[in-house]
């Protein structure tokens, strides 16, 4: 049976975002990140191709572990110079009127009560279409700048998560009762106080007294999406995230995981149901299929290996350039300190190279979801996918702003839209009405941040 399947467009407010050196292309338009009309136009074209939402990256460091420094993620732009996600999204906000808006916001570096009020105002302004991308961060460079001498480990990172996203769920949920607010003007009362409160939070990581300062949105909490791939990261995504981006070196891996992460959900009593997924897909869309594969070549000649390793390096603290080609690359994972991030490191078969590694990352067409051709032919590899993992849409990676999103909305979504996988016309509601169902505004009462309108007041 066909379902209709969520599409996203992965943005970052960079140059470059992970399609390295192809800023450079004809039409490319990424070096007008900095202004509004960019984000506005951008917006209303995802609008109009009927997407879920704008997906926004982020990171708070260079990527400087390739080569010992940051001189090549500069030289390239990768993901540097990047600005704030949060502060593009009013403007795009503005410019539509059913598009969703995700920001990556990181729980490690930052007090959850300046960002409760932040995540309340997006919701305000978009009228309920904010969704927040919890990341606990991995890059060392990020520590470095928040006053850390390194990283906190990997499960430091995700018990301070848990915290935080307890305090959270006390102001949106708790804080506020729904009649607080009552606008009288007769009586010159704005706020009921009495139903006003203090969350008095005491915990190992936070301390916050509250109350709130913002009133309540139309969501309270934002959409919770996560992107933890580690058993970790899919332990917490099975208790708090309602959309988890997904990753995974082949189809039976993402398979696994979407298994994996239900069947956590389950366990914390929030049903099977209670999570969708989404993965990356790398989509060259053409009038014919040799017009995908001119654009694939045009692609090839101006992507930049060098890019491309510092970002890997970057992210995973490890500069494969520093080792011989022939090292095995588990021999490499075996030395690393246990605050490196090991799982980009750990998608490699076993008996890989350094040399492999290098081919492997300076590819832009790996991965399991990756299609080239006409509507038709990348219309079949989707339905595929679907079958295959039981995955519920995708994040649709660009090559060229506006171009790659042009090409998927023309040539792809008429083909999904007559297979009945892809929205003729968006409903009205919120965003996680739109991902779960009409009546669904705010977290269902199975989720554990329901608990929390009970413990105040």
């Amino acid at each position: 049976m066909s379902r209709e399947l969520s599409f996203n467009l992965f943005e970052m407010n960079t140059v470059g975002h992970i399609s390295q050196g192809l800023w450079r292309t004809a039409g490319n338009t990424r070096e007008s990140y900095t202004e509004l009309d960019f984000w506005q136009a951008e917006a209303k074209l995802a609008e109009a191709g009927l997407f879920d939402t704008v997906f926004l990256a982020d990171v708070l460091g260079a990527y400087d572990g390739y080569r010992g420094g940051p001189e090549t993620a500069l030289r390239e732009a990768v993901q540097i110079p990047n600005n704030d996600p949060l502060l593009v999204i009013p403007a795009m906000a503005a410019a539509t009127t059913h598009l969703g808006f995700v920001a990556t916001f990181s729980t490690t570096y930052e007090p959850p009560f300046t960002f409760a009020r932040r995540a309340s105002t997006l919701d305000h302004l978009t009228r309920g279409r904010f969704g927040w991308n919890i990341v606990t961060s991995y890059l060392p460079s990020a520590a470095r700048n928040f006053g850390l001498a390194d990283e906190l480990s990997h499960e430091q990172r995700y018990q301070r998560a848990h915290e935080y996203l307890d305090v959270l769920y006390k102001l949106w949920e708790g804080s506020w009762e729904d009649d607080a607010v009552v606008r009288d003007r007769d009586g010159g009362v704005y706020t009921d106080p009495t139903k006003v409160h203090p969350i008095d939070h005491e915990g190992e990581y936070f301390r916050v007294s509250g109350p709130h300062l913002s009133e309540p949105s139309p969501q309270r909490t934002p959409v919770l999406f996560q992107a933890g791939s580690s058993p970790t990261g899919r332990a917490f995504a099975g208790k708090h995230a309602e959309i988890v981006f997904v990753g995974g070196a082949s189809v039976r891996d993402f398979a696994a995981s979407i298994t994996d992460i239900h069947r956590r959900a389950e366990e914390f009593g929030r049903g099977t149901d209670a999570v969708r997924t989404l993965g990356s897909a790398v989509l060259i869309a053409g009038k014919t299929h040799e017009d995908a594969e001119r654009k694939a070549e045009e692609f090839e000649r101006l992507s930049s290996a060098e890019g491309y390793l510092a970002y890997a390096g970057g992210g995973s603290g490890i500069d494969l350039a520093a080792y011989p080609r022939d090292t095995l690359v588990s021999d490499i994972i075996a030395a690393v300190a246990s605050t490196k991030d090991r799982s980009t490191m750990s998608r490699y078969a076993p008996g890989a190279t350094v040399g492999d590694a290098l081919r492997e990352v300076t590819r832009f067409d790996g991965g399991p979801f990756f299609a080239l051709g006409t509507g038709e032919e990348i219309a079949d590899s989707i339905e595929n996918w679907v079958a295959e993992t039981g995955i519920d849409g995708f994040n649709l990676r660009q090559f060229v702003t506006p171009g790659t999103l042009e090409d998927f909305i023309e040539y792809v979504v008429p083909v999904l839209q007559k297979r009945g996988l892809y929205r003729t016309s968006y409903d009205t509601g919120t965003l996680r009405e739109r991902f779960f169902e009409s009546g669904t505004a705010r977290l269902p009462d199975s989720h554990p941040g329901a608990a929390f309108r009970h413990l105040v007041g």
